[in-house]
This record gives C-alpha cells, sequence and structure tokens, in this order.
C-alpha cells in the first residue's frame, strides 16, 4: 500500500492558513474528487460542515473546484457529520464532503468524505485522489461545468431519520434532557428531534458564532452540562461534539457516562432482544471493565485500533453491528453507516424508556476499572515506544501492575499529542504511574 501524502485516519485535518489547509489547496482537492468522482454516473457531490467560522471559505472552494471539473454540488449548510453520510446516500450522490475539525477548536479546519455508499473511501480511491492532486488542474469547456445549489429541506430529512431510529411506540415523554451541543453542527437539529419526540428539552451551547465551536462545551468537556444537569433536576443530560459524531452523557446525579457504558447499555438491549447480530468492538482505549461485563453476558468482544475508521473495519470483517470508542464515538451500523451521536442517544434514550430505569440505574451492569488518560504535548509526531527509555518505563509499570492492569502509550492521530493510558484496580497506583510515564515523555520526546 502507497504512503498517503494527505489522508490521515479521518480525511485531511489541519490548522486554517496553514497547509494543507488552505484554500488553494481545498480548491484543488474540490477538483480532484470531482474528476476521480466524475466517471461514476452519478454527477453530483453533497457538501455539509460544522459551525467553524472557516467553513464559509472551504465550501466555496470546494464548490469551485467541484464544478471546474464538470460535477454538480448540493450544499446542506451546517449538518452533522452522520448526518451528511445519510443525505449521500438518499441523494443517491457519487460522495459526501464534510467540513470539520471535529472536537477541535475553531483555528482547525478539516475535509473528510464518505462514499456513494455512505461509508469513508477505501484507501484505494484516496490515493487517486492524491495521485490526481498532482496534476495541472484544467477546467471543462464552458457547458460542462457543474451547478451548486442548496438543499432547504436538509435539516428536516436528518431530524425524521433520526426519530426513525427508535421503535414508534416508544415516547420520550416525561424525560426531562438538557442538550450540549457543543455550539456545532447539531445546534438547531438536536433539540428539534428529542422535543419532537416528546421529551422536555434544555438546550446549551446552542448559540455558535464561528469561534465558540467546543469551547467549554460538549463531548470533550462536561463540566456545565453536569451542572446545569443537576440544577435543574434533570433526567440526564447529553453532550455531542462539533461534528456530532460523539456523544457523551451524565445522569442525573451528574455523573459521567462514556462512551464504553453507553455501548454497554446498547449492545446488552440488543443481545437481549436476540439483535444484537454477532458481538462487538471496542478499542485498545476501551475500558477493562466493558470486556469483563460483555465476558459476563456471553458477548464476544474484539478491540480496534483507535480511531472509528478502525472500529469500523473490524465490524464489516465480522459482518457485526455495534461498536465504539471510550470518546463517544459509537457506531450502530443497523441505523446508520458511521457513528452518530443523536442516534446511539436515541438507543440509550429508547433503553430507558422501555425498561422504565434512570440511566443511572442501566450502567450499573458494568463496573469500570480506574483508569487515567494523561496527554503530553509534543512538537510533531513520532512513536513514543520507538524510544528505549520509555520503553524501560513502560516495562517497569507493567511489571508492576502484572496481571491487574495494563498501560498504552499512542500518538493521537488527529492532534500532536502522546496519549498516556494506565489502567488497574488501584485508582491511586494507576493516576500515580500514568503521571510517572507522562513525565518519562515529556522528558523523552
Amino acid at each position: 500500500m502507497s504512503k498517503r501524502k494527505y489522508f490521515g485516519t479521518d480525511g485531511i485535518r489541519g490548522k486554517v492558513g496553514e497547509f494543507p489547509i488552505t484554500p488553494e489547496f481545498v480548491l484543488k482537492l474540490g477538483w480532484a474528487v470531482g474528476k476521480v468522482l466524475g466517471s461514476n454516473k452519478r454527477n453530483r457531490i453533497v457538501i455539509g460542515k460544522d459551525t467553524r467560522i472557516s467553513g464559509y471559505m472551504f465550501e466555496s472552494a470546494l464548490e469551485s473546484g467541484i464544478i471546474a471539473a464538470g460535477m454538480n454540488v448540493q450544499v446542506l449548510g451546517p449538518m452533522p457529520t452522520p448526518g451528511i453520510a445519510y443525505l449521500t446516500r438518499t441523494f443517491r450522490a457519487a460522495a459526501g464532503i464534510v467540513i470539520s475539525a471535529s472536537h477541535n477548536s475553531y483555528l482547525d479546519n478539516g475535509i473528510k468524505f464518505f462514499s456513494a455508499d455512505g461509508l469513508k473511501l477505501p484507501d484505494e480511491v484516496e490515493l487517486e485522489i492524491e495521485a490526481m492532486m498532482d496534476e495541472p488542474m484544467t477546467t471543462v469547456s464552458a457547458e460542462l461545468l457543474g451547478k451548486a445549489r442548496k438543499v432547504e429541506t436538509a435539516s428536516g430529512r436528518y431530524i425524521e431519520f433520526c426519530k426513525a431510529s427508535i421503535p414508534t411506540h416508544l415516547a420520550l415523554d416525561g424525560l426531562k434532557i438538557v442538550v450540549d451541543c457543543a455550539n456545532g453542527a447539531a445546534y438547531s437539529i438536536a433539540p428539534k428531534v428529542f422535543r419532537e419526540l416528546g421529551a422536555e428539552v434544555f438546550p446549551i451551547f446552542n448559540q455558535p458564532d464561528g469561534l465558540n465551536i467546543n469551547k467549554g462545551c460538549g463531548a470533550t468537556d462536561l463540566t456545565a452540562l453536569s451542572k446545569v444537569v443537576v440544577a435543574n433536576k434533570a433526567d440526564l443530560g447529553l453532550a455531542l461534539d462539533g461534528d456530532a459524531d460523539r456523544i457523551m452523557m451524565v445522569d442525573h446525579n451528574g455523573e459521567v457516562v462514556d462512551g464504553d457504558e453507553l455501548l454497554y447499555i446498547i449492545a446488552k438491549d440488543a443481545h437481549k432482544r436476540g439483535k444484537l447480530g454477532g458481538g462487538v468492538v471496542g478499542t485498545l482505549m476501551s475500558n477493562f471493565g466493558l470486556e469483563k461485563a460483555f465476558e459476563a453476558d456471553n458477548i464476544p468482544f474484539l478491540r480496534a485500533k483507535v480511531g472509528d475508521r478502525y472500529v469500523m473495519e473490524l465490524l464489516q470483517k465480522h459482518d457485526w453491528r455495534f461498536g465504539g470508542e471510550s470518546s463517544g464515538h459509537l457506531v450502530c451500523l443497523d441505523k446508520n453507516t458511521t457513528g452518530d451521536g443523536i442516534i446511539a442517544a436515541l438507543q440509550v434514550l429508547a433503553v430507558m424508556a422501555g425498561e422504565d430505569k434512570s440511566l443511572a440505574e442501566l450502567k450499573q451492569g458494568m463496573q469500570k476499572a480506574p483508569q487515567t488518560m494523561v496527554n503530553v504535548k509534543i512538537s510533531e509526531k513520532c512513536d513514543p515506544m520507538d524510544t528505549i527509555e520509555i520503553q524501560n518505563a513502560v516495562s517497569q509499570v507493567e511489571q508492576e501492575l502484572g496481571n491487574t492492569g495494563r498501560v498504552l502509550l499512542r500518538a493521537s492521530g488527529t492532534e500532536p499529542l502522546i496519549r498516556v493510558m494506565v489502567e488497574g484496580t488501584e485508582a491511586n497506583k494507576v493516576d500515580q504511574y500514568a503521571q510517572q510515564l507522562a513525565e518519562v515523555v515529556r522528558d523523552n520526546l
């Protein structure tokens, strides 16, 4: 497999204004995508974005490039990433393009793609696009130029799709929910979905200004959500990230219910109803308690490398339906073709309504092992385990933990960080070991 020049594990991402996240590059990227997919009988590409201010600029650049290649564009406006996957399929488009840097701040942006099937582009197609980027950009003759049009019904279509993901006999009447929209792509859509299903909804961080996406809110910062849930005596709170493909929750006590626990609730319910369809995929970061809980219920469990791309690969390989990450990126392939924060949240709420249990009660079946993760900033991406000093430090901690815990060091796929994770039975020791290893990483990288 040739090495990819621009594409990472989730499209192309970086700081706005720095290569490759520049208008010039994105213009040519749109053209290259149009040329590569133009042989497809489908002559249209859909584009959606989150709420960061640079989205306008990159939307225009992509439009121009795609039109120059002779393809039509359907502009969706602010739209959750999973909504773009859905609309790509339903509009029978050649591809879907997402302008988003997910949970990152407004200073970053990214471009990611869905195939006509609403799945991530295959590696060979990404390589073909990269090869086309090296060719001189040309414009088709005027009569062959594409056209762009705004899809006014995009939000409404996706709202109905989300609502249809739970049985019609289930309603959310009587539930009081705080919805943290992360000032992101779902700022308008998410509150409507839950409200139209009968819940009493308190939306927060639903006033995007282009600069406040993910700022002190959303799936990566649940502090404010917890406080609002407790203050309003709500039944629960849920938090999406900037592009709404992640979901995290807090229960009525304000306690965090993370991706592992939510995956457990969804998968256990599906297993009970005979709808699991095999096993469940987690990642190397999934809590050891999740593995033990599935073991107790005789549910097969596999760990993928970190990243939704790898979770999807393993799910497709085994023809399984459910997988996810601790960070809240949950995949329910019986509902959508990619991780979907709103749809995953609805599956949890459906279990609550169906069993008449609180979120706090539903998560009890899984006992989390104490886990500490420390993020260490580095100047450039590297493999921490290439350093002998770090290898020795990890070996020493692993020896001390024995078979009661585990250590994982890995480079983030999206940020210049090394993630140091330690898991075990004693919280104090786990924290001590994680800080100890983080210090070794800082000293040597």
